[in-house]
């Protein structure tokens, strides 16, 4: 008997660090929205945050409560000021000053995966940069469909942009496995045809999801889902409900992928 292929939805979220556009921290929030768009796959951006333990800012307590998601796990976490300090005191500082330091991802980029997705392989991307960037791989299985995914935060400076586009792209090529692919976060880059987007090359889709930035007004195309020409786009939107309006300053993005 033929089975037809699976579709499921992915989606890129900038939750920049669970603030609001009311300046409120509140975590729960965004998973609401996370359960709102019920992806398979979810790509954060401003996951941790960005100072002190660099904690991940959506509590793992919460998303274990909700039960929906499981956190992508790269064994990564950032190397702290304290353990610079000879005579060994970093590796006691986190019980004594309670500095929580579990993060979600790699310089605030994390993946979700519905806890019925299976993980094959993981690993970090450090992109070129004059600041911390870096970028997450994926390599999942879906039923038994394997799907490569990158989440990403890429540059303010254009230039830097496109050589960590370039990074990327060069990562993917260097798997030993071959495999349908999906990139996706916010590029920060306000162009839809050079920029970034040119270093794609013919091989991949940009998922036509829409304006996603500033919530309150999306006027802008920051967030992006970037999709091999192996997998087919079925739709592809901006997630606009009132709790995605005042979580972030951005909106999500999603797409429905044919695998």
């Amino acid at each position: 008997m033929v089975t037809s292929p699976p579709i499921i939805t992915v989606a890129s979220y900038n939750m920049r660090k669970a603030i609001g556009t009311d300046r409120r921290r509140d975590p729960q929030r965004v998973l609401d929205v996370l359960h709102e768009i019920d992806a398979d796959v979810i790509a954060l951006q401003e996951a941790d945050k960005r100072f002190g333990g660099r904690a991940s800012a959506v509590p793992h307590e919460l998303i274990d409560e909700r039960g929906l998601y499981k956190p992508v796990q790269f064994g990564l976490r950032h190397r702290r000021t304290l353990e610079r300090i000879p005579g060994g005191f970093g590796d006691r500082a986190e019980k004594l000053i309670k500095l929580r330091t579990r993060n979600i991802g790699w310089h605030g980029n994390a993946l979700l995966v519905k806890r019925h997705i299976g993980v094959l392989d993981v690993s970090a991307i450090d992109l070129p940069t004059l600041e911390p960037r870096g970028a997450v791989m994926a390599e999942l299985l879906i039923g038994d469909r394997p799907l490569r995914v990158i989440g990403m935060h890429l540059d303010l400076s254009g230039l830097w942009r496109r050589r960590q586009m370039r990074a990327i792209l060069h990562a993917i090529a260097a798997r030993v496995q071959k495999m349908p692919t999906v990139l996706m976060g916010d590029t920060n880059d306000w162009r839809e045809v050079n920029g970034c987007l040119k270093e794609l090359g013919p091989h991949f889709q940009v998922a036509p999801t829409g304006p996603s930035f500033h919530s309150r007004r999306p006027v802008a195309c920051l967030d992006r889902i970037i999709v091999h020409n192996d997998l087919r786009i079925e739709a592809a939107g901006v997630h606009m409900s009132p709790a995605a309006r005042r979580a972030s300053d951005h909106l999500p993005v999603w797409a429905r992928l044919t695998v």
